[in-house]
């Protein structure tokens, strides 16, 4: 999300990205000294500040990158982009949660959890469906940015629950976000 609301507001060459790994129970002591919660993304300003969360990194790079803005300023528009977001951000947390979970040996797997997970997804999806015709007559925005990355990473970690299916302006919505140049110049690889 924050690469590619770089790349929308041009100043994707402007950011210096470093490669380095996190998880929960294995401290990445160089993240913690900039950012206390051992979390990524978090962007070092020019000042030596650091600054974390997407949805803070992401708000910075609209306020001070060019074009339109991502963020409206007022209004239900601002409501509704920002409700987007954490809908995306929200399904993107547990979408993690199950990674987490799945990397697990099958027997310290919970099988509860796996049960929840997979139910979230299907219900976050469905409310995503019933988000695209109100979202695709609305600006381009943070909304369309935050379910657009979800989507990307839904294909690249989790193609076999196959999200499309039933879901048709979901799909129409996802092959015309990802098809954005700011999509495409940050496609996920695999890396493991």
């Amino acid at each position: 999300k924050v690469m590619v609301v770089a790349h929308e507001k041009g100043l994707a060459e402007k950011i210096e990205r470093v490669r380095t790994l996190v998880a929960p129970a294995k401290p990445n002591p160089d993240v913690m000294a900039l950012n206390p919660l051992n979390k990524l993304p978090t962007l070092i300003l020019d000042d030596g500040r650091a600054i974390y969360d997407s949805r803070v990194i992401v708000e910075h790079l609209d306020s001070i990158g060019a074009g339109a803005k991502l963020f409206p300023v007022s209004g239900d528009e601002r409501l509704e982009g920002l409700r987007r977001q954490a809908l995306a951000d929200g399904v993107l947390d547990f979408m993690l949660l199950w990674l987490s979970e799945r990397a697990r040996p099958e027997a310290q797997q919970s099988p509860e959890l796996l049960v929840a997970l997979k139910l979230k997804f299907k219900t976050a999806f469905d409310a995503l469906e019933r988000e695209v015709p109100t979202m695709t007559k609305a600006p381009f925005g943070i909304g369309h940015v935050t379910v657009g990355a979800v989507l990307g990473y839904a294909d690249f970690r989790y193609a076999k629950e196959a999200w499309r299916d039933g879901r048709p302006q979901l799909a129409a919505f996802a092959e015309t976000v990802l098809s954005r140049p700011s999509f495409k110049a940050t496609e996920h690889v695999d890396a493991y």
